[in-house]
């Protein structure tokens, strides 16, 4: 899901979306606009992420089922520069290994992040503040 986005360059900034954030303002009313002057990647799972996110919000009964079919359209509808995970792996196992994380999610947006010298957005305050030694790091309060 690639696309150029209209209007000046300079008006727009470039930063990696992490899942946290795109389900942050897939459910949140008007939470899509926060996008509105960002030029927006992330690496492929973020898809799955953002699915399996909203998943878990639904049967801890945080949101029913009409909200989260609704909250993965809007998330859906989101235009990001998506590229392939295979090419941030070899630097988020870096990462990963380096902050002594089992996993590699979060270290895959991080790695992008790092590689682009864009800002990182993410919803999550723990990552954030891992990832703030890195890249620089916005949080939809920010916005």
């Amino acid at each position: 899901m690639s696309s150029e986005r209209s209007g000046s360059r300079a008006s727009v900034t470039d930063v990696v979306l992490d899942a946290s954030a795109l389900v942050h303002g897939a459910i949140v009313v008007d939470g899509l606009r926060l996008f509105g002057r960002l030029r927006l990647h992330a690496p492929s799972l973020i898809w799955s992420e953002t699915a399996s996110a909203i998943r878990q919000l639904e049967v801890r009964a945080d949101i029913n089922g009409a909200e989260a079919d609704a909250a993965l359209r809007a998330a859906q509808s989101v235009d990001i520069d998506v590229g392939s995970s295979q090419q941030v792996i070899a630097g988020a196992v870096d990462l990963a290994r380096e902050l002594g994380w089992a996993k590699t999610y979060d270290a895959e947006y991080l790695a992008l992040a790092r590689s682009l010298a864009i800002p990182l957005l993410t919803a999550d305050a723990r990552f954030a503040v891992v990832a703030s030694r890195y890249v620089a790091v916005l949080q939809p309060a920010h916005l």
